[in-house]
């Protein structure tokens, strides 16, 4: 975009220096390259394991479970707050920022070299004011300084490393830093300290000039406003566009849209299913062609080491093209995101692989992310001890295993000389000598380990050993559960217990929908209570105020002396999650609070003279720059959530402001959606749901009678991502009746539970029957 390739422009003639005869511009000392290590697999070891407890810092008095990490270094710390931008003022001296979370494998090596380290925790100590940031706790300082750095370097990632002048003004910055000059053929981290403090020594006033400027710059490169006159964009074009992104970046070989590493990106399953909806009856091959693409790329994911064959759950992201080696962390934005996802290919193609895996990932998350009290918690760490006695950490530690371990584990014999672990072996590519490639292991760390990976069917294996298919299941469940039973001998992956709003949103959402595909009431009761956990710990009624994290502080939840308030994808997570939940359990309960939060979004938000959401409220003056997020990530967008969100919440409620709010994001990120619509999926999904008109499935009977449960399964079994389901039961019915009068005139047919389909409050002949419900809803039976 022209802002970015202006600020580059910008960075490179105003803040060019050189340390120690290494020409550097902008914000990193490396360039875009810095950015392309930090993604690979060039894994340094994970770390000490014991930190000295004589010295604690202040961070030793937060919450945040990455804060306390760091709350034993030599470096004395501070929160992000007014105590450390009053030092920094009153000497002077720039601030070091230094953002991660806990459970970043790269961040603990750059904690290990340098934070770590007595000699660079004197020069921080002495020359700068240094700020720890927990990126999850505080996503709007995150987005501020990261916006910086993507703009100046072309990447991102954490840790990042920023150094800010007293007024909080970005100066120079990049991602993670080696220690010294020794490694990569780049400046070190204590060349980089002592070269910036000796700059700000004799050329302050310059930087703070430079600095300023930067800022201004970086305002005007990122407002984002509704052009006056501006019309919708064309719903053909940016579906079809972003159909051609997504297939000239589709790997037919192995799946997924990029090269190696390779994320596991939802949203673009999210669209290619409603893609495939949209245009299954018009235009086949389009349709076809989208839902293979994800089917196929689903499939891939859950055979390749992304996925946790013995505990199960998803990791972050593979290193190589191949799903093979992963990233080892697991996050909880992944599993809810995933569990949708694997819960809407089931739901369309009825093959049970798919369904095998969203009850997978639901085992791992409601086993070990849960919290006793409903809420979950964020992640676990990639790296752990390898044994008890190890002296230092390493990443996939817990996860891998030799040839020789299997050997031992699964000696038990099937028949005459065939051992359980000659099939688990052949099925998922078990050597001898480990099955990781050493290009993707550069520092030894998986040496003669196995990361599992299924090449072949389980009925190639059955003809490999002369086994029928349901004996070649009934061994592979066998070992893995023997060898669950031995990994849990293992030192166990360090585990961030912050519960974040928002990512419990998204998991409220996947088992949702995971409990309609399936039919499983126990993933509906789980997301009920999650939402009631959410309502009843990190919510202020009072004030419509949801609180962006919460804590386990001695047995008790708790969200601090100073809770945080909740940010924009806090919001708009949470009530995606409840408008899911509503359309399974059909509590009203769930539309209640969904609207509350949302006109508590909105007035928070929302852009009144420019129209989108900004991520933060703009109260915090901290803050120096109020971004509108606009592209999918890890996370999906909250302006593009919401899209959806205002025109369900609009045809529950009968609401045309929502509605409009809609059409008012969609025209604000006009030039996004049609010439870069690979940047934003689910905001596309919003579009299509818009201008298709979401379909009004009123439900009329008697409560828990059999005839309204029929018509109910037979609703939630099909996949209609445009409906919105409405039950009248006479028992949780009272607020939507208020809210929308043409319900009040829908009543039983024939003494029958009785369906009616609508539009715009406009509904066809009534049914009674699931036969006659499928017709009208023009589905296969």
């Amino acid at each position: 975009m022209q802002r970015l390739k202006h600020l580059r422009w910008l960075s490179s003639h105003v803040i060019s220096r050189r340390v120690n005869g290494v020409k550097c511009f902008g914000s990193s000392l490396f360039g875009v390259k810095q950015h392309q290590f930090f993604l690979s697999r060039a894994m340094a070891s994970g770390g000490v394991t014991s930190k000295s407890n004589e010295k604690r810092n202040r961070l030793s008095k937060e919450l945040s479970p990455y804060l306390l990490q760091h709350a034993s270094n030599p470096v004395d710390w501070y929160p992000w707050g007014q105590e450390a931008f009053d030092k920094s003022k009153v000497e002077n001296k720039l601030i070091f920022l230094s953002v991660g979370y806990s459970t970043c494998h790269w961040c603990h090596v750059m904690e290990r070299e340098s934070f770590e380290n007595e000699e660079i925790g004197r020069i921080l100590n002495e020359n700068f004011v240094s700020i720890k940031v927990d990126r999850e706790e505080r996503p709007d300082v995150d987005r501020v300084y990261m916006t910086f750095i993507q703009a100046t370097v072309g990447g991102g990632g954490w840790p990042m490393s920023v150094w800010l002048t007293p007024e909080l003004k970005p100066l120079f910055g990049g991602t993670y830093f080696p220690p010294d000059d020794r490694y990569y053929g780049r400046p070190g981290f204590k060349t980089v300290l002592t070269s910036l403090a000796e700059q700000w020594k004799t050329k302050g006033p310059v930087l703070k000039e430079q600095s300023s400027v930067i800022l201004r710059t970086l305002q005007e490169g990122t407002s984002a406003s509704e052009a006056q006159g501006q019309s919708l964009p064309d719903l053909k074009d940016c579906t079809e566009k972003l159909y051609y992104q997504l297939e000239r970046s589709f790997d037919q070989e192995d799946g997924g849209f990029s090269k190696e590493p390779k994320f596991p990106q939802p949203v673009n399953f999210n669209f290619l299913f409603r893609l495939y909806a949209k245009y299954k009856d018009s235009f086949s091959d389009m349709a076809n062609s989208s839902l293979e693409m994800a089917t196929f790329t689903l499939n891939k994911m859950a055979k390749g080491g992304i996925f946790d064959h013995i505990s199960k759950g998803f990791h972050r992201y593979s290193t190589d093209a191949v799903w093979h080696v992963p990233h080892f962390e697991k996050m909880l934005y992944d599993q809810g995101q995933l569990l949708f996802s694997y819960a809407e290919a089931y739901q369309i193609t009825k093959q049970d692989n798919f369904a095998e895996v969203v009850r997978d990932i639901a085992e791992y998350t409601m086993r070990d992310l849960l919290n006793p009290c409903g809420g979950f918690y964020s992640a676990e760490d990639a790296d752990s001890l390898p044994t008890a006695e190890s002296p230092e950490k390493k990443e996939g530690a817990f996860c891998v295993w030799t040839y020789q371990q299997i050997q031992d584990i699964l000696k038990e014999k099937v028949k005459d000389n065939l051992s359980l672990a000659q099939i688990f072996c052949y099925h998922f590519n078990i050597k001898e000598k480990g099955n990781v490639d050493p290009m993707q292991d550069p520092h030894d760390e998986l040496l003669n380990q196995n990361v599992l990976i299924v090449k072949d069917s389980v009925e190639e294996t059955a003809q490999k050993f002369s086994l029928n298919p349901v004996e070649v299941k009934d061994v592979l469940e066998k070992c893995r559960t023997l060898l669950y039973k031995e990994r849990q001998n293992r030192p166990r992956p360090h585990l961030d217990d912050k519960i974040v709003a928002a990512w419990n949103g998204l998991m409220i959402s996947g088992l949702s929908k995971a409990g309609q595909a399936l039919g499983e009431s126990l993933f509906v009761d789980q997301a009920v209570k999650t939402a009631s956990f959410l309502q009843s710990h990190m919510y202020d009624k009072t004030s419509s105020t949801l609180y962006r994290t919460s804590y386990v502080e001695k047995d008790s939840i708790s969200t601090g002396s100073s809770p945080i308030e909740g940010f924009v994808d806090d919001y708009a997570y949470v009530i995606r999650g409840l408008l899911d939940l509503y359309e399974v359990c059909q509590d009203e309960q769930w539309v209640q609070w969904a609207e509350e939060l949302q006109e508590r979004q909105n007035g928070l938000f929302w852009d009144s003279e420019g129209g989108a959401y900004f991520s933060n409220s703009g109260r915090d003056a901290s803050i120096v720059l109020r971004l509108k997020d606009d592209q999918d990530g890890a996370e999906p967008c909250p302006n593009s959530v919401s899209v959806s969100n205002l025109v369900r919440l609009g045809a529950l409620l009968n609401n045309q402001d929502y509605t409009e709010k809609a059409v008012t994001i969609l025209k604000v990120f006009y030039e996004r959606l049609t010439k870069i619509p690979i940047a934003i999926p689910e905001m596309v999904c919003g579009l299509i749901l818009l201008q298709d008109t979401p379909k009004q499935i009123v439900l009329v009977g008697d409560p828990n009678s059999d005839d309204l449960t029929a018509l109910k399964n037979c609703v939630a079994k099909h996949y209609l991502p445009n409906k919105i389901t409405i039950t009248c039961d006479g028992t949780s019915d009272k607020f939507m009746k208020a809210k929308l009068e043409f319900l009040n005139s829908l009543t039983k047919k024939d003494g029958k539970a009785t369906a009616y389909v609508c539009e715009n409050y406009t509904c066809d002949l009534p049914v009674t029957s699931v036969a006659d419900l499928e017709r009208v809803l023009k589905v296969n039976p």
